[in-house]
């Protein structure tokens, strides 16, 4: 990539990063960190390997969806690449499930584990990645064990469905790393610059949101890297009055560059990041809430509290929950205005501090750019924030409160003695923390539960709990949720299903069918809910109505095997054998192992 860059006269460029020019001893430390990162990835997430599937897209993502039971296959990668899953497109993370469920079956530890085993190695190589960018050592390993067990990391490691999360974020930490390498070597390299496209590619094939990547790389040319040409060496005497401001790798600063040659240098970045966009759009346009939904001031509004509760979820990581509603009434303009006001300060505030104290700044910029494309302007889904949107933004507020009590305290005398000792105890206290908030996922009822307590007109929580009770047996608790959901939101078409789940258990078909017909109002493309619906219309006899239903849940997803089984089950009644017989293969083809329909296909040939 010939593009023309400034370079400060007597320059040397720097050939190895510190890491592989250590000595044995920090080679030896480096090891040690890792280790230890590790160990206390476990001691919090271990508890996991006992945990449940819970009934939040655990369903669509693993237990439930034919196409990740059926394992890894060839026919599965190619559906992988050319369908959408789950309203997205991320091949990666479905082939990761895939292949989950070819080792591990439908046992949940080994799913579990794979989600534990990601998380770490994305903590180790956030660390490598920070150690080569920085060359310091243990406040790398600090910002990395921060990222590792804060609380707000449950959500991605606890669930099932939040793989993409965990394992982007190593694609992500494996892209940094990269390219620290690539800039710090002798001249630059086509092939080491392949190495951070391929890495890359690969993160926004596990989770879009990572299109904000070559944002992240300009902000770490501006420092630690320090390649802006604007930015000329420190003296020594700068370096002296202000040591945590650059980096000091053997062999002297690194050349500056014009912003024009940075810019050009990650073009190939940024034309990933715009296709992976038009993608995302396409792939998820029925998540996406319509607009008259939530107008776009609101959506502002939230956006902006948004990035205010992320930073106090930071300090003070308490009512933890899986899905946070909106809150009644909406926000008030003083809210809003005071929120907007506060990040104003502190963006010039860090933006005026920018030259002495440029990690400052650039951890700021990390934040929230990171969290752009999940703040909620295009609002995805309906919760109000989430935890799981933290996971690779919050590495900025780390790298910056990390550096930040280093300025403030490193050069005083028992500076050192307290940074360490209030990193142990940080450490410790968001270990325990996370610990508990990690075992509140065991199951869904324990996670629902948990979310009301600290949660107020979730109706989402109430139908969940709903369902999650039914499945116990405990139908009757089970419709006291589901119309607990529905007096909170009216058009919940889920909680209308599952309270008619609820009542075709009970056997009150009646109560059953006129659930389901509202279900199937609020939500046409409902294929359970028109499933479950003929279900309940065969057994009142209304047979033509019947196969109507069960034709249209499989209109709207042709791989519903329950319905395929269900209508199978019917068209025998009515003597309509060959039928059937299509319809129960199609069963055994997704899945192979039913014994059931075996059977009725054994039984039907001997028939024939």
């Amino acid at each position: 990539m010939r593009v023309s860059g400034t370079r400060n006269k007597g320059q040397k460029r720097n050939v190895r990063p510190s890491f592989q020019s250590g000595t044995d001893k920090e080679r030896a430390s480096t090891i040690v960190i890792c280790l230890l990162l590790v160990a206390i990835v476990w001691i919090v997430f271990g508890q996991t390997l006992g945990h449940e599937f819970i009934n939040y897209d655990d369903h669509d993502y693993v237990y439930e969806n034919p196409r990740i039971t059926s394992g890894l296959s060839l026919e599965g990668i190619v559906w992988a690449f050319t369908h959408v899953h789950s309203n997205n497109w991320h091949p990666l993370t479905t082939i990761s499930h895939m292949l989950d469920c070819s080792l591990f079956g439908l046992q949940p530890w080994g799913h579990h584990f794979t989600n534990v085993l990601l998380h770490s190695g994305a903590a180790i190589f956030l660390f490598l990645a920070l150690l080569e960018l920085t060359g310091a050592r243990w406040p790398s390993a600090f910002v990395a064990a921060l990222f590792a067990i804060h609380p707000l990391r449950v959500e991605s490691v606890a669930w099932v469905a939040e793989r993409k999360d965990v394992l982007s974020g190593v694609f992500f930490m494996l892209t940094l790393w990269a390219y620290a390498y690539y800039v710090r070597r002798s001249r630059p390299s086509r092939s080491r610059y392949t190495v951070i496209v391929v890495f890359f590619a690969l993160g926004l094939m596990c989770k879009p949101t990572l299109v904000t990547l070559p944002f992240v790389l300009l902000l770490l040319d501006y420092w630690p890297l320090r390649r802006f040409a604007s930015q000329s060496p420190h003296s020594t005497r700068d370096r002296a009055a202000d040591p945590w401001s650059w980096n000091t790798f053997p062999g002297g600063p690194l050349p500056t560059r014009s912003i024009q040659y940075l810019l050009m240098e990650k073009v190939p970045l940024f034309l990933l990041s715009a296709m992976s966009c038009v993608a995302t759009l396409l792939a998820q346009h029925e998540a996406v809430m319509p607009t008259q939904q939530l107008a776009f001031v609101d959506r502002v509004a939230n956006a902006v509290m948004s990035y205010v509760v992320y930073l106090n979820q930071l300090i003070w990581p308490v009512d933890l929950a899986v899905y946070y509603p909106y809150p009644e009434g909406g926000l008030t303009i003083s809210q809003v205005l005071v929120a907007s006001l506060g990040l104003l300060i502190v963006s010039a505030v860090f933006f005026i501090w920018r030259g002495k104290f440029p990690f400052l700044w650039v951890g700021w910029l990390w934040f929230l750019g990171v969290l752009t494309p999940m703040i909620g302007i295009v609002q995805v889904g309906e919760q109000a924030h989430a935890d799981r949107y933290t996971y690779l933004s919050q590495i900025g507020l780390y790298f910056l409160a990390t550096w930040g009590a280093m300025a403030l305290l490193g050069l005083r005398r028992g500076g050192r003695a307290i940074l360490i000792t209030a990193a142990v105890v940080i450490v410790a206290i968001l270990t325990m923390d996370s610990y508990v908030q990690a075992a509140f996922w065991r199951d869904s009822e324990t996670l629902w539960r948990h979310t009301l307590s600290n949660t107020s007109n979730n109706y989402v929580a109430h139908n969940d709990l709903g369902d999650a009770l039914m499945k116990k047996g405990q139908v009757d608790e089970a419709i006291v949720q589901c119309r607990k959901a529905i007096a909170i939101y009216a058009d919940c078409s889920e909680a209308y299903a599952n309270l008619g789940n609820a009542f075709l258990k009970k056997g009150n078909l009646a109560d059953a069918i006129a659930s389901y017909r509202v279900a199937i109002h609020l939500r046409p493309n409902h294929p359970s809910a028109h499933n479950n619906l003929g279900i309940s219309l065969a057994e009142v006899g209304n047979t033509d109505e019947a196969l109507a239903e069960f034709n249209e849940a499989l209109r709207i997803d042709r791989d519903f095997r329950d319905a395929h089984c269900n209508l199978a089950t019917l068209l025998l009644r009515l003597s309509r054998r060959d039928e059937a017989m299509a319809h129960l293969r199609e069963a055994l083809r997704l899945k192979p192992d039913d014994a059931k329909v075996r059977a009725q296909l054994s039984e039907l040939g001997v028939q024939k």
